[in-house]
């Protein structure tokens, strides 16, 4: 069904985030569209990818324990963080493109996949 391969596919996708800026937090907050220099910044960084991680494992979870619903409205209110993402490289003049080209489409792709969850009965 392709709620649930959108589903998978959202939550594979944050954890690979959340374990790039685990991993390569510079490179990883470059491709979030604010880069940083080393710095005592690093702990935020990692703040991010932790923050990531569990996202994508408390989503998977959800779906395999569960169910479509619960997936959902976890998807619905999860929206949020993109959303905020958009808004945090804005204010920190941050690509225009990554701004709405990653995170604000990111938020339309998981409220999408929020809808699908929501009428796969």
């Amino acid at each position: 069904m392709i709620a649930y391969g959108l589903a998978i596919v959202l939550n594979l996708f944050i954890i690979f985030i959340g374990v790039r800026f685990l991993l390569q937090p510079h490179a990883a907050a470059a491709g979030y569209g604010v880069p940083v220099e080393p710095s005592r910044a690093d702990a935020y960084l990692t703040v991010k990818g932790v923050r990531d991680l569990t996202y994508g494992l408390v989503g998977l979870a959800l779906l395999a324990f569960a169910g479509a619903q619960a997936e959902a409205w976890f998807m619905l209110v999860v929206a949020i963080a993109p959303l905020g993402d958009t808004l945090i490289v804005l204010r920190h003049h941050g690509s225009r493109a990554t701004a709405f080209g990653v995170h604000f489409a990111t938020a339309v792709i998981v409220l999408i996949s929020a809808a699908l969850l929501f009428t796969s009965h």
